[in-house]
């Protein structure tokens, strides 16, 4: 009868009126966690088969905000743009110049002609070879295995991410059980939001708080440093940014839990709303890209996040039973 119990826990979502033992809880935990594992190591295996793709992701905000600053001249790599369009400049002139003298009604001897020719063919090979484009800056390895590391590292953020779905439902799949069914009509709504605001914020995170924040982080000062960003700082500032807006994003579960919770109501909400986007902002302060407009862009879900809080939290929140009782009393007085 164990060994029936606890193959259903390994199958499934365990009811509340099922009654396990400890070796049955901690067989259903284990094959939860054996999924969990099976689940991140085949993830991580196909987000390492794709390493080269999963950087050039990471890598873009980086490189298109230096690709900005290379189009303006700026900084070392845009020196060296401005210097390879003066040189190619200078060789075009040379050629037209050449082009000139080599022909029949400039005059030359045949002899000389045939000499500028010759110069003319190794002109046109040196401009070939001339670059036409500087790419923008790629993170920088120190240590001979950095290279290796950060691949790993940055595949591993990755199937983190990707795989978080599943592991949440593992987890949920082993804790909801305990809960009555009417706990479970409060808790499961709220479990299952986290997931989803957790995607949405990293893909906020991703496409306005990091570019913005590169873009503030790497023109300030430019003219008094030699900027080379180190691969495993950045990466590092990538993964704690998207884990900051990944995390912010779970403010209407927070909200609506302390709201079912009794411990705030929805008066209290809309009655502190002031302070709500007080408080927006200063997080959005804390967040990476100190510029007003950065800030405004981060700064907006969030007033938004809170709004929508207080919309499910009118419309989810547990109905006060006093409240209630008190107005049925007032209406029998009444009459």
């Amino acid at each position: 009868m164990a060994a029936s119990t606890a193959l259903k826990g390994a199958r499934g979502p365990v009811s509340h009126e099922d009654r396990l033992s400890l070796v049955d809880h901690l067989d259903e935990l284990r094959s939860r966690l054996i999924v969990c594992v099976l689940t991140i190591v085949v993830v991580f295996s196909v987000c390492l088969w794709q390493n080269n793709r999963l950087l050039s992701v990471v890598n873009h905000p980086l490189e298109s905000q230096t690709q900005k600053n290379i189009a303006k001249g700026k900084g070392t790599t845009g020196e060296l743009a401005m210097t390879q369009k003066s040189v190619k400049a200078l060789a075009l002139a040379d050629r037209a110049t050449l082009l000139e003298l080599i022909k029949p009604t400039s005059g030359l001897s045949a002899a000389t002609r045939k000499v500028f020719a010759t110069r003319l063919v190794a002109l046109d090979r040196t401009i070939k070879a001339i670059p036409t484009k500087v790419d923008g800056n790629k993170p920088v390895t120190l240590g001979i295995s950095e290279p290796f590391t950060m691949t790993l590292a940055v595949s591993g953020m990755f199937a983190l991410i990707i795989a978080m779905p599943l592991l949440l439902y593992q987890l949920y799949a082993f804790i909801v059980p305990a809960f009555t069914p009417q706990e479970r009509r409060v808790v499961v709504p709220l479990l299952s939001m986290i997931p989803f605001l957790f995607i949405c914020g990293v893909a906020f995170g991703y496409f306005l708080v990091l570019p913005a924040a590169v873009r503030f982080l790497q023109n300030f000062n430019t003219d008094q440093f030699n900027v080379l960003v180190q691969a495993n700082t950045y990466y590092k500032f990538v993964a704690t940014t998207l884990l900051a807006c990944g995390l912010v994003f779970q403010l209407p579960v927070g909200i609506l839990a302390l709201t079912r919770m009794r411990v705030i109501d929805v008066r209290f909400l809309r009655k502190n709303r002031r302070y709500a986007i007080v408080i927006c902002a200063l997080v959005a302060m804390a967040l990476p890209g100190t510029d007003p407009v950065s800030m405004l862009i981060e700064m907006a879900p969030l007033v938004v996040l809170y709004e929508i809080s207080i919309l499910l939290s009118a419309i989810f929140a547990p109905k006060d039973r006093d409240e209630e009782a008190d107005k049925s009393l007032e209406s029998e007085d009444v009459v």
